[in-house]
């Protein structure tokens, strides 16, 4: 089976770099992959992707060996095994509050006796291997997200969870669980505390530790916290960047 890189990275130590998707297309999805990030994401959640454009889009990404992952609309087994068999190396799982909803999230990835995914692996085994159903629990990634208050008081129980590997941070639900305004960093102390802890409990638990940086600075200064699995930029955000970037110069304003 193709081996996941980014399992690599976190062994030697490096943190893994991300793109992001909302935008359907598979250009822009074959633009980012060639861009040179470890991993690139695409949004099913918030973005504006449907399961067969993100089918197109994780066959744009195969054209070089980023590391296609999805985040999925929900903790739904359904949707979760459906991404996987599309050939998604990694799920991102929003709104994991619970243990039962982290062990939920796993065996929706796990074949057994690892857990309850189903078998078939329809494209997975083509951008896989023909040995997918053999490696696939030990390679594929479950990641489940921390963004609330919830989350953040219930850290032990969801991330001694067996076969979580990592444990990514939503910034904005975050502040909106703590009673603060959405972003990507914060000064509140309550939000501080709220990131470090995750940083505490996934050393605990030798699990990755990952955020959505959002911005430049933000992803360097995560980065230099310790986390290991980064977003750093996103296709809509650099569309509108670079658009008004190039308007002002123009204009001249």
């Amino acid at each position: 089976m193709r081996a996941n890189r980014l399992k690599q990275l976190w062994e030697d130590g490096q943190p893994a770099l991300g793109g992001w998707l909302t935008v359907p297309s598979s250009f822009s999805a074959e633009v980012f992959a060639h861009a040179g990030f470890d991993w690139v994401c695409v949004d099913t959640q918030h973005g504006v992707i449907d399961y067969q454009t993100s089918v197109t889009m994780l066959q744009a990404l195969s054209t070089t060996d980023v590391v296609p992952i999805v985040r999925v609309p929900w903790n739904e087994p359904g949707i979760i095994m459906k991404t996987l068999d599309a050939g998604a190396y990694g799920v991102i799982i929003p709104m994991v509050n619970s243990r039962a909803e982290a062990e939920a999230a796993v065996g929706a990835c796990r074949y057994a006796p690892d857990g309850f995914r189903s078998s078939g692996p329809v494209r997975a085994r083509f951008y896989g291997g023909e040995d997918y159903l053999a490696k696939a629990n030990e390679t594929v990634l479950c990641m489940t997200m921390i963004e609330t208050r919830e989350a953040i008081g219930n850290l032990d129980e969801i991330l001694s969870v067996p076969g979580i590997d990592a444990a990514y941070i939503g910034p904005s639900d975050l502040g909106i669980s703590l009673g603060i305004a959405p972003g990507y960093d914060q000064d509140d102390r309550s939000f501080v505390d709220a990131i470090q802890a995750v940083l505490d409990a996934c050393d605990r638990h030798g699990v990755v530790p990952g955020i959505h940086g959002g911005t430049v600075a933000t992803a360097r200064k995560r980065v230099e916290q310790g986390f290991k699995f980064v977003e750093m930029c996103s296709d809509t955000d650099a569309l509108v960047r670079t658009a008004n970037t190039d308007l002002k110069a123009v204009r001249g304003t």
